[in-house]
């Protein structure tokens, strides 16, 4: 039987070689913002066969928006200029298509890197004040945020709408707007972290939408037709009370009735009260109910390392496209170890057409 991994998606505008993806997977490496060798060395090898879309990592639209001191942003013109040496490089050696992660972390921010702890900067780290659509820690320890007003409501969506137009003049065929683990705009989706009383927030979930869609479509009147837009959405917050399925298909149904070309579903990260039964596959059926409920492309992710896991969640019609992000670290060749899994003949970049298996092994 033909593999339906590797056959073509039309992702909007965007045609794809093939339905693997590989996920944004934060790196903690830049310099105030500023993609350096590490990002040139890591996305360069990314590009070359780990997937047919290649999503960089939660690039954040200010410097209060970032996670930690490490995360990459896209919010001047050096953060631009910094990226855009990893982007050309990418373009000019390597396969895949390119995608970028616009975010804001929200009360998550002002923290120190997993490799570090991951707990909230202290007095001394330079930490930074925080913001969140109410003022309500992420966790014990970690810093209050300011609730956002008027101005921070108008003001973080101008800087997601800049982000993005620095996106596109850097040449990026897709746009994924972060609105999922606990960040910024899932913080507004969720009512345990949203507990406004004005029309952004409260129990009424089209109040907790409201911002969210907002910011899409703000992002979206500026992004020209050939560049695919979509959004990362939370399918579960995995606590009582939380976010649930059925307002993510809410949500889902939102979007696209806006124009959104994919929501790519995860779930989780936003309370630390979560209780999660993590296995291969575990966000499977969020995707799977939105590609029953909607006519959007929907990507799954979740565990998915195999080359036969891979296969599956696509035949079996739970996702369009599959996202891999630790097996992809752990092999950036992972495509073409799918293909000879799978028994599918691909072809390799030219500088690398002499490693292909129909060239030397025999």
């Amino acid at each position: 039987m033909a593999s339906k991994l590797f056959t073509h998606f039309q992702l909007g505008p965007i045609d794809l070689s093939n339905r693997i993806v590989v996920s944004p997977m934060c790196q903690y490496m830049a310099e105030e913002g500023r993609a350096n060798d590490w990002h040139l060395m890591h996305y360069g090898n990314l590009s070359i066969g780990a997937g047919g879309l290649l999503i960089f990592e939660a690039t954040h639209i200010s410097a209060q928006g970032r996670i930690s001191h490490g995360c990459l942003g896209l919010y001047d013109e050096e953060t631009e200029r910094a990226l855009e040496r990893v982007v050309t490089f990418c373009r000019v050696h390597g396969q895949s298509k390119l995608g970028i992660q616009l975010a804001h972390a929200g009360r998550k921010g002002s923290a120190k890197t997993p490799m570090m702890g991951g707990a909230a900067l202290q007095a001394g780290e330079s930490p930074w004040e925080t913001i969140a659509p109410s003022a309500l820690a992420f966790t014990d320890g970690w810093h209050v945020p300011k609730m956002m007003e008027t101005d921070d409501l108008a003001r973080v969506k101008t800087e997601f709408v800049e982000a993005a137009k620095r996106a596109v003049n850097l040449g990026f065929d897709v746009i994924e707007i972060h609105a999922a683990h606990g960040y910024l705009l899932n913080q507004f989706t969720s009512p345990l972290s949203n507990q406004r009383t004005d029309a952004y927030g409260g129990s009424n979930l089209s109040n907790r939408l409201k911002y969210p869609l907002e910011v899409f479509d703000a992002v979206k009147s500026v992004v020209p037709d050939h560049v695919a837009v979509g959004a990362r959405i939370s399918g579960s917050d995995w606590v009582e009370d939380g976010l649930n399925p059925e307002e993510m298909i809410v949500f889902a149904k939102e979007l696209q009735i806006r124009g959104c070309d994919f929501v790519d579903v995860t779930s989780g990260q936003l309370d630390s009260r979560q209780q999660i039964e993590f296995a291969p596959g575990f966000n499977l059926p969020f995707s799977k109910r939105v590609k029953s409920d909607t006519t959007m492309a929907a990507m799954g992710v979740g565990m998915i390392t195999t080359p036969a896991q891979a296969e599956e969640a696509i035949t079996s019609g739970a996702a369009d496209l599959v996202a891999i992000a630790r097996a992809a670290m752990d092999d950036p060749r992972w495509s073409w170890r799918a293909a000879q899994e799978l028994g599918v003949d691909i072809s390799y970049a030219p500088n690398y057409q002499r490693c292909h298996p129909s060239v030397w092994k025999r």
